[in-house]
């Protein structure tokens, strides 16, 4: 009995020390009822899991399948109900895993909208994560509903959608 209670002090111990880390989001689970087809839902990761007013890196993914024509600008838009704020000057998109130059990054607060602009167009069919550093997380908690739509170069000035990413924050 007394090998028993030990063996659980001690997990009981070792469970209780993991580092906060290892409860970051990252690649949303199964959502059921959310509105946005599976085929929609797109993965990112939350480094600094996702807590109500903190600061956060939001890494947003396209995957290559996603990226069917180049792209010369990212729009994200967010709800209305979102009370955080972003840094423009700590965005980043990484294509295959390396830093893409920028022209411009444009924060339109009352539009609630995020543009992204890279000096040259983004490839089709490639690996593409859009990386917010310094993000406010708001206040108050909830689901957000972030929209990605893509402008491709010389396509009709229209923006497409691609996908959301369906955030948590708690």
């Amino acid at each position: 009995m007394r090998r028993l209670l030990s063996a659980l002090a001690v997990t009981g111990c070792l469970l209780t020390s993991l580092p906060a880390t290892t409860l970051a989001q990252s690649l949303p689970g199964l959502t059921l009822f959310s509105g946005v087809k599976s085929e929609n839902q797109l993965p990112f990761r939350l480094d600094f899991g996702g807590q109500t007013a903190s600061t956060d890196r939001y890494i947003l993914r396209l995957p290559a399948k996603k990226m069917k024509l180049a792209v010369a600008q990212f729009a994200i838009t967010y709800p209305k109900y979102y009370k955080g704020s972003f840094d423009t000057k700590k965005v980043e998109v990484k294509v295959k895993g390396k830093s893409v130059p920028l022209s411009e990054v444009k924060w339109d607060q009352e539009g609630r909208v995020i543009e992204i602009f890279p000096q040259e167009p983004v490839p089709a069919g490639s690996n593409v994560e859009v990386v917010l550093s310094n993000v406010q997380n708001p206040t108050f908690g909830g689901i957000f509903y972030f929209n990605c739509q893509v402008l491709s170069p010389g396509d009709v000035p229209l923006l497409r959608y691609l996908g959301s990413w369906i955030i948590s924050i708690s």
